[in-house]
């Protein structure tokens, strides 16, 4: 009998009031707007490890939401990613009350100067013991250049260009400039680190040079867990030469299908397996003890919600001011500078005003299976049957119940049907997905930096 696919799970969530599900921070069960207590993040960590999560995958954004509305008025209302704090301070709070959940951290590489973002990172794996991620994005706000003093961001595949560049230099820090067996830690003979085993980096490319020493010995994984979620034809080149978890929007499966299967066979052109790329769909879950339960647990959250807060997040994602729209006037999605696969999805289905307001009714653009833990589990594995997923991104809801309940009533309905692990394997964030160990294999472009 052939073993079941075990689902991965993410927790997706952000330094924030308002991420993904907007407006239900006004829900009386809500503690989101405690995202600044470190205890707020200590008990959701506890959370996600006592019901196996994989990681907690959080979100940033450089800038602000400014294009609805020519301001930040809704945003500013419905807290809407804004106010925002770092997400890298949270890690180590996090990793001191846990042992086995990874981070997935999101880092702009447009605005981190790639010498001292090495550092951090690697500090973080070491504090984190080697569960450390990243999720690399080149940003989508204008917002965030003007803010970092630019006329305007760079347009959509020169960010992708960028990145290339960016990777080569901190895959060089990370794997090649200090050997395995350089730090000794030899008390005796007064030798802390080999000097004929630390090595100069240079990297002269389009974008970026450099001439250093890494600051960091090898952590346990040297090169964090990479993640990214770019789905345009460049955004998915990139992930299948570089990621290793990818995070895709939902449309229906057959489309899914079809991403999915062309990252696989875009990561297999550039000399990788099917099975390097660990693919997680974003989705919501409500979840109740019967399905009539959480239908109405649905309706509940329901009067929370803000549409209108979900079309000002969506607006900066695409670049169009749907203010300037009808309810049911034809939208231009050519113009903008934004996340083009997102644009190009709405384009292609036709998306007006009412359109998008009807499915930002629980505040969110993602989708939200609702029923109980039998019908939530049914969705999860046929998701995962048909479109070839991995795993999920859920985000939250009412935080933290709509954690708590999935892992209450969900996870145990899936270990049962042997979908769902029932406890963790020792080692790294990368050893728990792959199984290959701590390093990234032979097959991803950065081994080919490392000395021998």
């Amino acid at each position: 009998m052939i073993a079941k696919k075990k689902i991965l799970l993410n927790a997706f969530n952000m330094n924030c009031v308002g991420h993904i599900n907007h407006g239900l921070w006004t829900h009386p069960r809500d503690n989101s707007t405690d995202y600044k207590s470190l205890r707020y993040w200590t008990d959701l960590a506890r959370l996600l490890e006592r019901g196996l999560f994989d990681g907690l995958f959080i979100a940033d954004i450089v800038g602000v939401y400014d294009v609805y509305q020519h301001s930040v008025d809704v945003t500013l209302r419905e807290s809407v990613q804004l106010p925002v704090n770092d997400p890298l301070l949270l890690v180590p709070a996090m990793a001191a009350v846990t042992r086995h959940l990874g981070f997935g951290v999101t880092v702009n590489l447009s605005y981190e100067p790639p010498y001292l973002f090495a550092r951090r990172m690697s500090t973080l794996d070491h504090l984190t013991e080697g569960r450390a991620g990243w999720n690399i994005v080149t940003g989508y706000l204008d917002s965030a250049a003007r803010a970092m003093g630019l006329q305007s961001q760079d347009a959509h595949d020169q960010r992708y260009n960028r990145a290339d560049d960016y990777l080569e230099l901190v895959y060089k820090l990370w794997e090649g400039s200090w050997e395995d067996d350089a730090v000794r830690r030899d008390k005796a003979a007064r030798v802390f680190a080999d000097p004929a085993k630390v090595h100069l980096v240079r990297h002269q490319g389009p974008y970026y040079g450099m001439e250093g020493y890494h600051l960091c010995e090898p952590s346990a994984q040297r090169t964090p867990v990479l993640f990214q979620a770019g789905s345009s034809g460049r955004g998915q080149q990139f992930a299948a030469a570089h990621a290793e978890g990818i995070f895709i929007m939902a449309q229906d499966k057959e489309a899914t299908r079809r991403t999915v299967d062309g990252l696989r066979e875009q990561a297999v052109r550039a000399g990788r397996r099917p099975d390097d790329l660990k693919i997680f769909m974003g989705l919501a879950t409500i979840v109740g003890d019967s399905d009539r339960a959480a239908q109405e647990k649905f309706e509940e959250y329901w009067r929370y919600a803000s549409p209108e807060a979900g079309l000002a997040h969506f607006a900066s994602s695409v670049g169009v001011d749907f203010s300037r729209y009808g309810m049911d006037d034809p939208v231009d999605y050519g113009q903008g500078n934004g996340i083009q696969s997102v644009a190009s999805n709405a384009a292609a289905n036709a998306m007006t005003k009412r359109k998008l307001l009807e499915r930002f009714q629980l505040g969110s653009r993602y989708p939200t299976v609702i029923g109980s833990a039998q019908k939530v589990a049914d969705e999860l594995e046929s998701w995962v049957a048909e479109t070839g997923v991995d795993g999920f991104n859920l985000t939250r809801t009412v935080t933290p119940e709509s954690y708590a309940d999935f892992i209450e009533l969900v996870v145990p309905e899936l270990q049962s049907r042997g979908s769902y692990k029932t406890g963790y394997e020792e080692g790294s964030f990368r050893h728990k997905l792959f199984g290959e160990g701590s390093r990234l294999p032979a097959r991803h472009p950065a081994a080919g930096f490392r000395r021998v």
